[in-house]
């Protein structure tokens, strides 16, 4: 009788081994735990319509939450138009966080490249916008103002003529002579030379953007850069 005790217990306690413990259920996915809306998205557009959070996909709220999470802490100017395009959108505000934040180019210099190509491309809302960055950075307020009338600065430091001369064949000749590709290499170095034209080509597409959108500029603020001839 012991010993078929013994056997039964042996039984059951193999009986229930077998059976799964059952899984803890999965917490609930919601969109609050992937991603959180921010305070204030601030997107601002023309032809473009701002769009709102709640309406954007995945891939949008990726590219706003990895803006934010940058060096910018902000969406204004070109991004309510690059999130049409996210994946794109996303690759552009990173090389655009480096040329303007981790460039090798001084900051003066960098915004130099930065209005002239405003200017080139007469982006009303990028020359607001980096006009004041320039004059931030220490550049001359006599050369940002020759540059928005398309004259040559009559008096710039060695740095400033070397970035100058390069930019302006950069756009206007759309090549580089030797000689402001040897001056320009002596003086910042070969990857300078690439952090410049990379800063040149990334505005060029903000500009692009902005015009495309015909961007607003803020209220009360009047256009300054007037059609060349």
């Amino acid at each position: 009788m012991t010993r078929v005790l013994v056997l039964a217990t042996v039984f059951a306690l193999a009986s229930t081994a077998c059976v799964p413990a059952p899984e803890p259920p999965e917490p609930e996915t919601t969109e609050s735990t992937i991603m959180q809306e921010p305070e204030n998205l601030n997107l601002v557009g023309n032809r473009f319509r701002p769009l709102a959070w709640d309406e954007m996909t995945d891939a949008q709220k990726t590219m706003v939450t990895n803006i934010l999470d940058g060096p910018r802490n902000a969406l204004g100017g070109p991004f309510n138009v690059l999130l049409r395009s996210p994946e794109m959108g996303d690759a552009a505000q990173e090389l655009g966080a480096f040329a303007r934040f981790n460039a090798t180019v001084p900051g003066k210099l960098r915004e130099l490249a930065i209005i002239m190509t405003a200017r080139f491309w007469m982006s009303h809302f990028e020359w607001y916008a980096h006009k004041n960055a320039a004059l931030s950075e220490g550049l001359d307020p006599a050369i940002v103002d020759a540059i928005a009338a398309g004259e040559r600065p009559a008096s710039m430091d060695a740095d400033e003529t070397v970035v100058y001369d390069l930019v302006n064949e950069l756009l206007h000749d759309k090549r580089v002579s030797d000689a402001a590709f040897g001056a320009a290499v002596e003086a910042f170095g070969e990857r300078g030379v690439v952090d410049i034209v990379g800063t040149v080509g990334y505005y060029g597409l903000v500009s692009l953007v902005l015009n495309t959108d015909e961007y607003p500029l803020p209220d009360g603020v009047e256009e300054e850069l007037q059609p060349l001839p």
